[in-house]
């Protein structure tokens, strides 16, 4: 199966400066009188299911880094591959999953100016780890969390909606009143572009997911048009709906015959954007299509641009949390777990019950 690299690997590239500390190197420390423990989520074998573990507090913040108590953490794809060894970078155990997480600030080592203890933060864990009830991370990937927003909403938002703003915004070039046609749209990154496609571009949105539950969630939050894919076939719809023209964006995260089938429902000089292939098929594309519609299919690999285009993978970030403080989007967790049951968090998620973004709830706010 092909999956996309989660963005901290990349990211990883960027950031040298990663600390070796508790969260990196989960291994367990002689006990103390006064020794402070917290707990982790830790994969300690490579398909098995993750053991919750009490972690050796850290004496001292290291020298350029901020310890965050988390107060939650959105569960991404990526981290449930990379726990089974089905993504391309496969980490040495034991190890702590977690890519975005969102709490306040404990403690700010040496050198980190501009954040004090008690700030409200979200931040993308270089190392992953955010599957703890503390979490070291860089300042440069740490960022004031939106007023508007509960700190468990905060820790839905960063992946799955800076994705989507690249997608829609940079990629895809969406303008107001066009019609854009978004697949797995009730999962967390359609979700995402549903919200920014509605609430920031004006557009037109059909959402494609499978179920009428999913639908009429997909309805509440602003889509014009819904596709069960399970009872019926995306072009003739899209083709009734666009009376024959076509949908002028398709933002596509599933791959196989659905984006063939997109595709085939794209309007003339339309833009199809690949964003996954969560299906696990790489679809192969009929060239000619392309020239006969004077249409494009590009790509966004939300965390290369990290590594590549630094100024942009930012801008995506800033321009989220602008549109949340404005309150012009509004994220959508579909479940909260605590920490001692994400192995059944996990098992929600691949049996495709989930809507919206999945998060680990550590403490109340």
């Amino acid at each position: 199966m092909a999956f996309q690299t989660p963005p901290e690997v990349l990211l990883r590239t960027v950031i040298r400066a990663v600390s070796k500390g508790m969260q990196q190197s989960p291994v367990s420390r002689p006990c103390h009188n006064t020794q402070r423990f917290y707990r982790a989520a830790v994969c300690t074998k490579i398909g098995q299911p993750l053991e919750v573990k009490e972690m050796p507090f850290p004496d001292k913040v290291p020298e350029g880094k901020v310890l965050i108590a988390t107060h939650a953490t959105g569960i991404n794809f990526a981290d449930i591959l990379t726990a089974q060894g089905k993504y391309q970078e496969r980490p040495k155990t034991p190890f702590i999953p977690g890519a975005e997480l969102s709490g306040k600030v404990e403690g700010v080592g040496e050198g980190v100016e501009g954040w004090k203890k008690g700030d409200r933060v979200v931040a993308l864990p270089v190392e992953r780890a955010g599957f703890a009830e503390y979490c070291l991370v860089d300042p440069l990937m740490m960022f004031p969390a939106p007023d508007a927003l509960s700190l468990v909403e905060a820790g839905a938002i960063l992946i799955s909606y800076a994705t989507a703003m690249m997608a829609l915004s940079r990629t895809a070039q969406l303008k107001e009143g066009e019609t854009i046609l978004v697949t797995a749209a009730a999962g967390a990154t359609g979700l995402a572009a549903v919200d920014i496609a509605v609430n920031i571009f004006k557009a037109q949105v059909i959402g494609v997911c499978g179920g009428e539950e999913k639908c009429a969630l997909l309805r509440r939050r602003g889509v014009a048009h819904t596709i069960d894919y399970r009872t019926e076939k995306i072009r003739d719809r899209v083709k009734e709906i666009t009376s024959g023209q076509g949908v002028n964006v398709v933002m596509d995260q599933v791959g196989g015959d659905l984006f063939n089938d997109c595709l085939k429902s794209i309007a003339f000089e339309g833009r199809l954007i690949t964003v996954g292939y969560a299906s696990g098929a790489i679809p192969k594309v009929s060239i000619n299509q392309l020239l006969l519609k004077s249409c494009s299919i590009r790509g966004v690999f939300w965390g290369s641009y990290g590594m590549r285009h630094p100024q942009a993978f930012m801008q995506s970030i800033h321009d989220i949390l602008n549109a949340f403080n404005e309150g012009k989007l509004h994220p959508h967790v579909g479940k909260e777990f605590p920490l001692e049951k994400v192995n059944e968090a996990f098992d929600y998620i691949m049996d495709r019950q989930s809507t919206g973004k999945i998060v680990l709830k550590m403490r109340d706010e």
